[in-house]
């Protein structure tokens, strides 16, 4: 998966989710993975939700499928959770029906939503290693992007990307970067089946190309791209 951030599409989905999350009263969490989920194109987004939980990411995670184009699912563990995280997108203006919706313990869904090429997971969940890891075993193969927010939560002391990204050495940790945004979001880029190992500091392999890092000056967010 190759990051090329698409500005036009980020700041669209942005804005869109700003105007659905109104009506909550939380920090940016929502509105800056939306705009990082449409602004790298995402084609299938997976999230994982239980009953009580806040819906303002999901939210954005819908608004920024509709701009992709692409796949929105939620895992949700029974069907109270599923009948909660409906109604809470319908109230925020979200059409349902574009949401698919998968009901069971993660061992029993994340296989039949193989190929997500960006992945949500909240770390309040007292599971939250376990539904990551998971949740990596099935990413595309082309690569993904996987946040985990609320990241500073005692739940997520001493997490390390590197205990959840791998797949018989063929995948690797592209890179990681934590955001102190709303309580902590821990994002990771996962690298394609067969990418080459371990990530590190050393220089790109013949043909992989180079990363460049660009800050908006103007909103000081942090783009990451290949060329």
């Amino acid at each position: 998966m190759k990051l090329v951030w698409s500005p036009e599409t980020a700041s669209k989905a942005y804005i869109d989710t700003v105007k659905s999350c109104k009506i909550f009263r939380e920090s940016g969490v929502a509105e800056l993975v939306s705009a990082m989920a449409a602004g790298w194109n995402a084609k299938f987004i997976v999230e994982a939700w239980s009953q009580g939980g806040p819906i303002a990411t999901s939210v954005g995670l819908a608004v920024a499928s509709r701009h992709t184009g692409g796949r929105h699912a939620c895992v949700v563990p029974d069907e109270r959770s599923r009948t909660e995280y409906l109604r809470a997108l319908g109230d925020a203006g979200i059409a349902t029906a574009a949401t698919e919706v998968f009901v069971g313990e993660p061992e029993e869904v994340m296989e039949s939503l193989a190929g997500a090429d960006f992945v949500v997971v909240d770390c309040k969940r007292k599971d939250f290693a376990r539904v990551l890891r998971l949740a990596v075993a099935e990413l595309s193969q082309k690569g993904a992007v996987v946040v985990c927010k609320n990241a500073s939560s005692k739940n997520a002391a001493g997490f390390r990307w590197r205990s959840v990204v791998v797949d018989g050495g063929s995948r690797r940790l592209v890179r990681s970067v934590f955001l102190p945004v709303g309580n902590g979001l821990d994002m990771a880029h996962v690298g394609a089946i067969g990418g080459g190992g371990g990530g590190g500091s050393s220089g790109p392999a013949k043909g992989e190309g180079r990363w460049i890092k660009h800050v908006d000056q103007r909103s000081g967010e942090e783009h990451v791209i290949r060329k």
